[in-house]
């Protein structure tokens, strides 16, 4: 094949997979190179999934590549966040005051399954699996790789694009050409990890918590979560710190984790009883952000999805994020055609900023779900937030600025959101709160529109 007809994108999980769809769909060639195997024809590695939750912006996407009604069939729809304090009565904290609004819970796995399904309907879209990349040839579009076998071979595209994830090789290659590209990076990793547990189904495939929902423990400085599953169970996820009485790196012998979840989880200790098998089985993840720019090099090579801009996925939009860097990928492709030096520096310079903002919220709703989902004023707030948006169809929160209003980037939804979080917090303090209209709340978030 001529290699001034073929695109070369590196790494097919969802982003790659979504993008390499895009593309033969409107008519290009794409080989796609995968350094693990094909998912659908192995078994998972337990302890790493994090179950994903899809919004609006995902959505967008995954319509415009029309299937969007076969992803919601793999879908759980999540309508708020149960909270369950220590020694207190639980309670459902709503995502919005709209009913439509609401985010999904879905699998990493059967949503990139699915994906890589509907990628095999094209002849003009190779995949190619169990083929580790080794070299970027960034100025020419080509690269080095070892194939199945491990033997090395080489590709020619008219471009390279990077979808390999935190930990990719297009990137490391553009990071190796700091000087002349005037290249910046950053990585900061919060001091927690994550560890994978899980709640069975019950004998009869049902939920035996609240189905619809994201539950969360708070503890001050770590929490669990919960995601449901299309088969009855949940995926839990303990977000704790490496360190101190609560670290990992401390619960290290079966004695001191049943003390410890004795003393801070006792109401979820009946529904998870193989947690200690689970616990010293499943790793400890890492949590890292990552910015960078630029993300193009010489019209040729560019990076996208976690490739350019890893999260923490406190906001539930890492995948969302890079699902909406393919639909403005797409979009800009369709309005410029494929004059690839003119479309990637466009597509950077839109997306960077808002990938920067996103990052950023992540790491804040860290801090609010483990700190914040049980303290007064925040709940004050929240209530209030729920009446705004039942009572004034115009008012979005922060949140659902981010999740529900897809239209608005995301460095807009960031700059709006806290802006209104600062005003409504304040209100939320004073000794007079009970006096407050919502007509005056209103009135105040109306004042500071952005």
């Amino acid at each position: 094949m001529s290699a001034d007809k073929k695109i070369i994108i590196v790494g097919a999980g969802l982003c790659g997979s979504l993008l390499g769809l895009r593309l033969v769909q409107k008519g290009f060639e794409v080989d796609l190179y995968e350094k693990r195997g094909d998912l659908r024809k192995e078994e998972a590695i337990g302890g790493r999934s994090i179950n994903l939750a899809l919004s609006a912006r995902g959505l967008w996407a995954l319509d415009l590549a029309g299937i969007q009604s076969e992803v919601l069939s793999l879908c759980i729809p999540m309508r708020g966040r149960m909270i369950h304090p220590l020694g207190a009565d639980s309670f459902l904290s709503p995502y919005s005051g709209r009913e439509e609004d609401y985010i999904n819970s879905v699998s990493r796995g059967g949503l990139n399954a699915l994906l890589l399904n509907e990628a095999d309907k094209f002849d003009n879209l190779r995949v190619h699996f169990n083929t580790k990349v080794t070299e970027i040839d960034l100025e020419n579009a080509s690269i080095k790789y070892l194939d199945h076998n491990g033997d090395p071979n080489q590709d020619q595209g008219i471009v390279v694009i990077g979808t390999d994830g935190a930990g990719s090789v297009v990137r490391r290659s553009m990071m190796a050409q700091t000087t002349k590209l005037l290249f910046n990076y950053s990585q900061d990793f919060l001091r927690h990890g994550y560890k994978e547990l899980s709640i069975l189904p019950a004998e009869n495939n049902t939920w035996k918590i609240h189905k619809e929902a994201l539950h969360i423990w708070p503890r001050g400085a770590y929490m669990i979560i919960a995601l449901p599953n299309l088969d009855g169970s949940f995926t839990l996820t303990m977000f704790h710190p490496y360190e101190g009485h609560a670290g990992f790196n401390t619960l290290n012998t079966k004695e001191k984790l049943s003390s410890f979840f004795q003393q801070e989880y006792p109401e979820l200790l009946p529904y998870i009883p193989h947690y200690q098998e689970e616990y010293f089985e499943n790793p400890v993840g890492t949590l890292g952000t990552i910015k960078c720019y630029p993300w193009q090099a010489y019209g040729k090579s560019l990076i996208m999805g976690d490739a350019s801009h890893a999260i923490v996925p406190f906001y539930g939009q890492g995948m969302n994020a890079s699902f909406e860097d393919v639909r403005i990928f797409m979009e800009l492709l369709e309005k410029n055609g494929a004059q690839w030096e003119k479309l990637f520096k466009e597509f950077q310079d839109i997306r960077v900023k808002d990938a920067d903002a996103i990052g950023d919220l992540a790491v804040d709703n860290f801090y609010e779900m483990r700190d914040k989902v049980d303290d007064v004023p925040f709940m004050r707030k929240r209530k209030i937030e729920m009446q705004l948006e039942q009572k004034f169809p115009d008012y979005y929160s922060k949140y659902s600025l981010v999740s529900f209003k897809e239209e608005l980037p995301y460095s807009k939804a960031k700059a709006q959101g806290r802006a209104q979080d600062e005003k409504l917090l304040s209100m939320c303090e004073r000794d007079d709160f009970d006096s407050i209209r919502l007509e005056d709340f209103y009135k105040e978030m109306q004042l500071i529109k952005l």
